[in-house]
């Protein structure tokens, strides 16, 4: 089994890549488990509940423009989506989640570094687990077809994908996952295309059907009705193997 460290993690909040900002960071996704244990039974018995995330970073401070000063400062109250890549290569762990900001407290230490801690509370979805499908941020400058990616298998309990647009300069772009039985033939994703895309500094969620079949290879492509010159973006996956319920 290949095992690999925390460094050269990537961060993206928002559209926003701000890895460069971030000394540490933590991720839960705690449930809320029902004590169903009948009179027959010898030791508990439990189902699972709800389920909820979390990520907690700490921030240096960087008041430059789009960094985390300016991004995180400004104490949102709309839901905000993380992405945290464990690595920044295709198939790379990200963990995902729609959240709340919760504070932007400092904290300055008596040698004088200044950080900012950073708490996203999970809102509506919990933490999901998938891999990354570009690596870290791809860059295209036309529509583009990326590589398919291996799952090894079809499932059929759907799929939920996060988008990060870090840049983008044109018209439009309309960025979309297709789906593959043999990483030849590829097919656009029931359900599986992110709004239009005009500007930059977005982040997307979207989910298939709960019952939709995902066939074994995926890949990112773009396309364009208007035109575009470049589109800096990021996307992760979350191929469901079981059923999941929001």
């Amino acid at each position: 089994m290949t095992k690999r460290s925390g460094l050269g993690s990537v961060l993206y909040y928002d559209g926003n890549d701000l890895s460069g900002d971030k000394q540490t960071y933590d991720i839960s996704c705690p449930m809320s488990p029902f004590d169903v244990t009948p009179i027959n039974k010898f030791a508990p018995v439990r189902i699972g509940g709800r389920r909820d995330g979390a990520m907690n970073s700490k921030s240096f401070f960087n008041p430059a423009t789009d960094q985390a000063h300016d991004v995180e400062g400004a104490l949102l109250l709309t839901d905000r989506a993380y992405t945290i890549g464990i690595g920044d290569t295709i198939g790379s762990a990200a963990a995902c989640l729609v959240s709340k900001q919760i504070g932007y407290d400092p904290t300055r230490t008596a040698e004088g570094e200044l950080t900012f801690n950073v708490d996203a509370q999970g809102n509506g979805y919990g933490l999901e687990w998938g891999e990354l499908l570009t690596a870290g941020a791809r860059t295209d400058t036309a529509a583009t077809n990326g590589p398919g990616v291996d799952y090894s298998a079809a499932t059929s309990f759907g799929a939920q994908f996060y988008l990060h647009v870090l840049a983008f300069a044109g018209t439009d772009v309309t960025i979309k996952l297709q789906d593959s039985a043999d990483n030849a033939s590829f097919a656009d994703l029931a359900a599986g295309a992110f709004a239009s895309v005009t500007a930059a500094k977005q982040s997307q969620r979207i989910q298939t059907a709960r019952n939709a079949t995902v066939r074994r290879y995926l890949r990112v492509a773009t396309t364009t009705t208007g035109g575009f010159t470049s589109v800096s973006f990021v996307v992760a996956a979350i191929k469901n193997t079981f059923t999941v319920n929001f």
